[in-house]
């Protein structure tokens, strides 16, 4: 191990995740770094479409020790979410390592070696913070669309200009889709929206309060994923803040979407449809290549209860349903993050394991 950094513990991803978990350890006084491979806090917000806007206000945003500044009762567009990130490593002095490219982490001995693009370093402790949207999925038949078609993903999406003028097939109508279908409507385009079903749509605001406000109050946030309830939310996507019958009246709703041929979109009833672009709003996998440790099931996917997996001393935080709704929303992973941080600054040694306490 001559010539590495040495910590207790290393933080995988510099996102709200990682960020809140640092404030923990910093306070705890643990000696820490987290490594994040974008070249300025805040970035994978920055480089998201240009229209974002969060559907939780400013009050419910905040990290741990700092409110989200502004209008308590405004929603804040992307590029100021970021900016907040950016100020809140600042404002605690977190050590964030950026432009640190993680290209391997292995177990050595009881330790685990990180490699890096800057160089290598060692830890007891591995917290894997970069989430579960990194990673693009579109179908493999899309390969097979003609080159004349435009295709995007909804991860490269920033405005209408970059799709061409014409019809444009949103493929997925979850919270990203029908809002980049609604956007694209709005500028002239025609849209069909590829959709097996529609998740249920809610309103912003109910009985002159933003939804939001009757989540925290009534304790959505905080159900569990695997109470009776929590498995019944997490089979259908909740639609937030669009008015979805409103957005069916200027768009067209098609079929599931299932192979190409040529620039032919083929559909599950048989309809074929010839888009001059598409944007694939089909979500992510779950990827980590440089993840030499075996924590991963078949499908690539983190094995792990609330966070704490099978091999000592590898943890993961701010992924979908860790521990609760809230478990990767931005003004709710604080608490997963501090109930992390707890185990981590009490146990003696790394021997954790996934059928602890």
């Amino acid at each position: 191990m001559t010539g590495h950094l040495d910590y207790d513990t290393l933080v995988v991803g510099g996102g709200q995740a990682g960020l809140a978990l640092g404030y923990h350890l910093s306070r705890a006084g643990v000696r820490f770094a987290v490594l994040d491979a974008h070249g300025r806090v805040g970035d994978a917000w920055r480089h998201r479409w240009d229209s974002l806007t969060l559907f939780t206000p400013r009050r419910y945003d905040g990290l741990p020790g700092l409110p989200f500044p502004g209008d308590p009762d405004g929603h804040p567009g992307k590029d100021e979410v970021a900016d907040y990130l950016e100020a809140y490593a600042e404002r605690f002095a977190l050590p964030v390592r950026l432009g640190c490219h993680v290209t391997a982490v292995r177990p050595e001995g009881e330790r685990f070696l990180v490699e890096t693009s800057t160089g290598a370093y060692t830890a007891t402790r591995v917290v894997v913070a970069a989430g579960a949207f990194h990673t693009p999925r579109t179908p493999g038949f899309a390969s097979s669309l003609d080159p004349g078609v435009t295709q995007v993903h909804s991860t490269g999406y920033r405005r209408p200009d970059q799709l061409p003028m014409g019809e444009i097939l949103v493929v997925g109508a979850g919270n990203t889709g029908v809002q980049i279908a609604e956007e694209l409507a709005g500028s002239g385009r025609r849209v069909l929206l590829s959709v097996s079903s529609m998740g249920r749509a809610l309103p912003q605001r109910v009985l002159g309060r933003d939804l939001f406000w009757w989540f925290s109050r009534l304790g959505f946030m905080d159900i569990r994923g695997d109470s009776g309830i929590g498995r019944r939310v997490r089979s259908r996507e909740l639609i937030i803040g669009t008015d979805v019958k409103r957005l069916l009246r200027r768009v067209e709703r098609v079929d599931r979407a299932v192979s190409a041929e040529g620039r032919d979109v083929v559909l599950a009833d048989g309809r074929r449809v010839r888009p001059d672009g598409v944007v694939w709003a089909t979500g992510f996998r779950a990827h980590y290549p440089w993840l030499h440790v075996p924590v991963l099931d078949e499908r690539g996917a983190p094995v792990h209860r609330e966070g704490v997996t099978p091999w000592p001393g590898l943890y993961f935080l701010g992924l979908p349903w860790q521990r609760t709704r809230g478990s990767s929303v931005l003004g709710w992973v604080g608490r997963d993050a501090h109930a992390l941080a707890e185990r981590l600054t009490a146990a003696t040694s790394p021997a954790e394991s996934l059928i602890a306490p």
